[in-house]
């Protein structure tokens, strides 16, 4: 029986011992933060958990437009006119609905907090369980690699594998000049400890990470400023879908600083202190730094056994998850390879495969599909507008506009469209964007275009729903198809 030791109980980790163990294989797992890693005890879990809160909040903004009045007592606000709430001021043709008065309807940041802690460990133990059951082997422990193939686990035991896998995750990054504290300078990790919803919340960074949260804690009533260091929003995604978030994170009131960078940040009593590069200040109730990930790949005696490292600790891994020593693989944030859940659990998956003797593909990160949960999401497959302008893929490109979707209307949706890259000639799809509410669940039809080579001719002949957001992808499919598609409707001879 072939023995594999995995150190690190989240995606990357757990998926693989499902496989290992389905395969056969006698499988342990040492692991210190709970089954699921951070990704489902701080990080992916909990954060979404809280976004759905946030976007109940959202919908009941968009509740005055759809003809819904609150009533009762304390009711003072004009709902009749939609520039009510989103800091926009009285007249203006925005078109954004008005949040429901916070005397109607409130939030109750204690219940929110304990309802997002209590579904992550809910989601941990189900996947505890779902390995205890498969005879995986659970160790409670921080573990080293001490031999290419033996990981030392803290509590004294020493686990040899025939193979070895690292699944250690990634940690918040810390800036030396804004040392959190857990109370008003937080990491994305300290959230849902707060007993509060922030009265001001500056984050800093306006990545992923920041612009879920300042999209989320906006919408559940705090003031928020986002201090970006680059030019725009979310500076590593869709031009386009950028633009649009931007335009949202405005109109709704957020304090968008672009081209400002944090050289510090300080608790100042019961509120804290931005202080930006060119001098000026910005001061808040609290602080989320939200300035990127760190591999947790210290100390685990990794380059004692010759695993190679990059530059930022990141190791090392091939398309099938092999690492520079024969017999250890790696898989999830710790690689540096995409920070997603959905990668790293096929990157152990792929591990586990190979090294099993199993059949397996070489992971293929250009059907690698990803989602931002703001409001509205962005979602992306494949090919992007980037490499589209630099000439990397030759690709024709059309992008529908969700203001003309006849089910987006009657939702009350303005912002959002749907974009499709093509092939020139053969009309194979190899890409996508698409910006909307649960834009996540939308991408999937994209999503198993690229994978399985469809064209935009076989997305055009497909039925969809009328009216649904999702006639917009057959939309733009109609728009790309070839010349000739439908060659002869008009001519049946």
């Amino acid at each position: 029986m072939t023995r594999i030791v995995i150190l690190g109980g989240g995606p990357g980790g757990y998926e693989a011992a499902l496989v290992a163990a389905s395969l056969g294989a006698s499988v342990t797992v040492v692991d210190s933060d709970g089954i699921g890693g951070a990704c489902v005890l701080t990080d992916c879990v909990p954060s979404k958990a809280l976004i759905a809160t946030s976007e109940t909040m959202t919908n009941l903004a968009l509740a005055p437009g759809l003809g819904i009045r609150p009533h009762g007592p304390g009711v003072t606000a004009d709902t009749s006119s939609p520039a009510v709430a989103w800091g926009m001021p009285s007249g203006s043709d925005s078109g954004t609905p008005a949040l429901t008065p916070p005397e109607v309807v409130g939030v109750d940041p204690v219940q929110v907090y304990e309802r997002v802690r209590e579904l992550a460990k809910a989601q941990s133990l189900d996947i505890e369980r779902r390995l205890e059951r498969e005879k995986v082997e659970i160790v409670h422990a921080t573990g080293r690699l001490v031999g290419p193939h033996a990981i030392e686990a803290s509590n004294g035991e020493t686990f040899v594998g025939d193979v070895v896998l690292v699944a250690t995750g990634a940690a918040p990054r810390i800036l030396s000049s804004a040392q959190p504290d857990g109370e008003r300078i937080l990491t994305w990790r300290h959230l849902y400890d707060l007993k509060e919803i922030p009265e001001h919340l500056v984050v800093v960074g306006s990545g992923v990470t920041g612009a879920e949260f300042a999209s989320a804690y906006r919408a559940l009533g705090a003031e928020v400023t986002l201090v970006s260091s680059r030019d725009r929003v979310l500076p590593g995604e869709d031009l386009d879908a950028a633009r649009v978030i931007e335009d949202v994170f405005v109109r709704r009131g957020i304090e968008v600083l672009n081209r400002s960078r944090a050289s510090s940040v300080r608790r100042i009593g019961d509120g804290v202190i931005v202080e930006l590069s060119d001098g000026r200040t910005v001061a808040g109730s609290h602080a989320l730094m939200a300035v990127g990930s760190v591999p947790r790949t210290r100390d685990l005696g990794l380059t004692d056994v010759g695993v190679r490292l990059g530059p930022g600790g990141h190791v090392g891994v091939d398309r099938m998850s092999r690492t520079s020593v024969p017999g250890v693989y790696a898989a999830g944030d710790c690689t540096g390879v995409l920070p997603l859940a959905s990668v790293a659990a096929m990157q152990g998956r792929i591990a586990m495969w190979h090294a099993l003797g199993e059949a397996v593909s070489p992971l293929r990160l250009g059907t690698v599909s990803s989602n931002i949960f703001t409001e509205p999401e962005i979602a992306t497959v494949g090919m992007s507008q980037v490499m589209k302008d630099a000439g990397a893929v030759a690709a024709e490109v059309t992008t529908v506009p969700l203001s003309r979707n006849p089910r987006a209307k009657m939702m009350g949706i303005q912002d959002g469209f749907v974009k499709l890259f093509c092939r020139p000639g053969s009309g194979s799809v190899l890409g996508g964007v698409i910006v909307a509410p649960r834009a996540s669940e939308l991408i999937l039809s994209v999503s198993l275009a690229v994978e399985n080579g469809l064209t935009v001719d076989q997305i055009a002949h497909t039925f969809s729903i009328y009216p649904s957001l999702s006639g917009s992808i057959t939309e733009a499919a109609r728009v790309l198809r070839p010349r000739d598609f439908f060659a002869g409707f008009d001519n049946p001879s």
